[in-house]
């Protein structure tokens, strides 16, 4: 063939490539993009919501703007998202509570799974089942064994009843059918402050809050609820491998549409989530925070929320638990 044509050739085929690769961001369908984060702001969700921001803004083509739409346990922004209009202009920051645990202790207007679609996980970290330092218990076994010789006089803290860290203690109790009172606070930080001073003997929290209070000498970490064991915790075993095989779930986060957002703009908004989760930057920010890779496909995060559903209802069944 002739050098100039096979020169020409290539120059159409890369120009048509960047002229398609410039249609598809001018297609997004709006200019700017609200991604709603369901509680105030520093908290966890809140923090990914902005760590994703930049990421987001740049793949789609679109200004986006974190939106606080905080109340009723996260109710009020994911009903909010799951009744807009399902277009890819209103996204969510969700998590394990506001998409799959109140469900089963509100009477939504909106079931969070029905209403909204899966766009991809965000990241995920372990909880810890963690002691006050003068417990006489070393492991998770020898608390079973000093409760149960104690019934009612041991209680565990919770930033507020329904939380994920409210329902680990009840799995706890029935795993174990063991008797520990469960006292609520308003907030993470308040229960892990009294745990801290002595006040609580023990709870749970997520990995990235409590291993910097373990170097205090204060507190002690007996168990995580991961299906590993934590990075940040090696020496720390699992609730499964101490003989709890159903006692494996993190708190999670992902981003979500409204359901009847079109597929091929799902998977848009998939490709670019992975694509942010890609980056440098948040990839050290989730690894610190004790997450792990959670790159997928909208079709892999629907069905990892498929498989906790049944976890978190039968917890709530048979706890008996109830919402704040």
């Amino acid at each position: 063939m002739n050098p100039v044509r096979i020169l020409s050739a290539v120059g159409f085929a890369a120009l048509a490539a960047a002229s398609g690769a410039a249609s598809a961001q001018a297609a997004y369908p709006c200019n700017t993009v609200k991604l709603v984060s369901p509680y105030p702001p520093g908290g966890t969700t809140d923090l990914l919501a902005r760590l994703i921001q930049p990421g987001l803004s740049k793949e789609l083509g679109a200004v986006v703007i974190v939106e606080n739409k905080a109340g009723a346990s996260s109710n009020i922004g994911t009903e909010q998202v799951a009744t807009a209009a399902a277009d890819g202009c209103t996204l969510l920051l969700g998590n394990n509570t506001g998409v799959a645990i109140n469900r089963n202790l509100y009477k939504l207007r909106v079931d969070p799974v029905k209403g909204l679609a899966p766009i991809g996980q965000v990241a995920s970290v372990p909880l810890v089942l963690y002691v006050n330092a003068t417990v006489p218990a070393q492991t998770l076994p020898q608390l079973v064994e000093l409760v149960k010789k104690n019934p009612g006089k041991f209680s565990y803290a919770s930033g507020g009843s329904g939380s994920p860290q409210h329902l680990m203690g009840e799995l706890l109790k029935l795993e174990q059918n063991i008797d520990i009172v469960h006292i609520p606070y308003k907030g993470q930080g308040p229960a892990m402050q009294d745990v801290v001073s002595g006040q609580v003997q023990m709870a749970f929290e997520t990995t990235s809050v409590i291993v910097p209070q373990l170097a205090s000498g204060r507190v002690r970490a007996l168990a995580t609820t991961s299906a590993v064991r934590a990075k940040s915790l090696p020496n720390v075993p699992t609730m499964k491998e101490l003989g709890m095989a159903d006692f494996v779930t993190e708190n999670w986060y992902g981003l979500f549409a409204p359901a009847k957002t079109p597929p091929a703009l799902v998977q848009r908004l998939g490709v670019a989530l992975n694509n942010v989760l890609d980056g440098s930057e948040v990839r050290a920010s989730l690894e610190k925070m004790g997450s792990t890779d959670h790159r997928g496909t909208p079709e892999s995060f629907a069905k990892f929320i498929a498989q906790e559903l049944p976890l978190w209802e039968s917890v709530v069944k048979r706890s008996g638990a109830k919402a704040d």
